[in-house]
């Protein structure tokens, strides 16, 4: 994932403790491309069905996206870098507003680890998806993270350098983990990795992925 509207946003955003942020919104308004927007709505009939697919698509994603960024945590040298940069005990959510689908987690031990409920805990950093359709266009790869940012789609709370060491994980993972076609729709820009050293850091990833779940992780 790739954002870059947020770095022209970050100066707006103040370094607060863990308890509360002020929500920045990352873009104004709705403009052109919003408004050709392909939305499906809970309503009757056949949309209805159509959002509830969205809804098993988008908490699927979510569920994975989290799994393989704990386990790449643990394996990957290039995120385990940045993780380091973040303070003992940090944590962040990634989720759909109103109660929508999303993970949480939290820095422990020099790598990421899940938090089973992000209700409950006090978060230094999260990404918002204002819309269910607009986390499964991100997540479907019909749409890049950095358009969705650019087009109003998500927001983001807390500490814009965290926030970026985050991303900087993300787009890591996703590169490693997905087929290079899918990662190129995913990233703003596909990193430079051998196809030897991508299939032995995902086989990593996904083994790792694979033992964390037999141990309840």
């Amino acid at each position: 994932m790739q954002v870059q509207h947020a770095d022209r946003a970050c100066g707006r955003m103040p370094h607060v403790g863990a308890i509360s942020y002020p929500s920045l919104e990352i873009g104004s308004g709705m403009n052109q491309h919003e408004k050709a927007e392909p939305r499906i709505a809970a309503t009757s009939g056949g949309l209805s069905l159509g959002y509830r697919l969205q809804r098993v698509y988008v908490r699927l994603m979510m569920w994975l996206v989290g799994r393989l960024l704990q386990a790449s945590s643990a394996v990957d040298p290039v995120i385990q870098d940045e993780v380091a940069q973040l303070p003992d005990g940090f944590a962040f959510a990634m989720r759909v507003r109103a109660g929508g689908p999303g993970f949480a987690m939290r820095k422990q031990a020099g790598s990421l680890r899940l938090l089973r409920s992000d209700h409950r805990q006090s978060l230094d950093l999260s990404f918002d998806f204002k819309h269910l359709t607009h986390a499964f266009l991100v997540l479907g790869f019909i749409e890049g993270t950095a358009t969705a940012f650019a087009r109003d789609r998500m927001s983001v709370d807390g500490n814009p350098s965290a926030g970026m060491k985050i991303v900087r994980c993300l787009n890591r993972m996703e590169s490693i983990v997905l087929p290079a076609f899918v990662a190129r729709r995913a990233l703003k820009e596909y990193p430079a990795i051998g196809v030897g050293a991508k299939l032995w850091m995902a086989t990593k990833t996904y083994v790792r992925m694979l033992i964390q779940l037999a141990g309840g992780k």
